[in-house]
């Protein structure tokens, strides 16, 4: 099985830490620079480092079995951590529902519910 892990930036570490956290993402491996996120399989590395225009260019997509169910976890995120207020899923022309979210550094992250295909 193969996989693919991104690094993201983050303006404030531990703010952005906190947000994952708060989603349900689980820390494996954590220093001062890097910390390791898993979420039933799909995970990312943090950084401790912020580069405007990567953040403002970086979008991530997240396949869940229950799109509504793991939607719950976005209420109050916006007043929490300050970050703009989740778009809630509907479905797109492409096929796909997806609801959107962005993280404290600006990263834009596609939720998507899985396709009857993709189980």
């Amino acid at each position: 099985m193969a996989s693919i892990r991104p690094f993201l930036p983050t303006r404030d570490f531990a703010q952005s830490r906190a947000f994952y956290e708060a989603i349900g993402f689980t820390p494996g491996y954590v220093d001062t620079e890097l910390a390791i996120y898993d979420h039933d399989g799909a995970g990312f590395l943090l950084q401790n480092y912020f580069q405007q225009e990567w953040a403002g260019n970086t979008m991530v997509q997240l396949i869940v079995a229950d799109l509504d169910h793991w939607w719950r976890r976005t209420d109050g995120l916006a007043e929490q951590f300050g970050v703009r207020a989740p778009i809630a899923p509907e479905m797109k022309p492409w096929g796909l529902r997806v609801g959107m979210l962005f993280d404290p550094a600006g990263v834009l992250w596609h939720i998507v519910e899985e396709s009857p295909a993709d189980a």
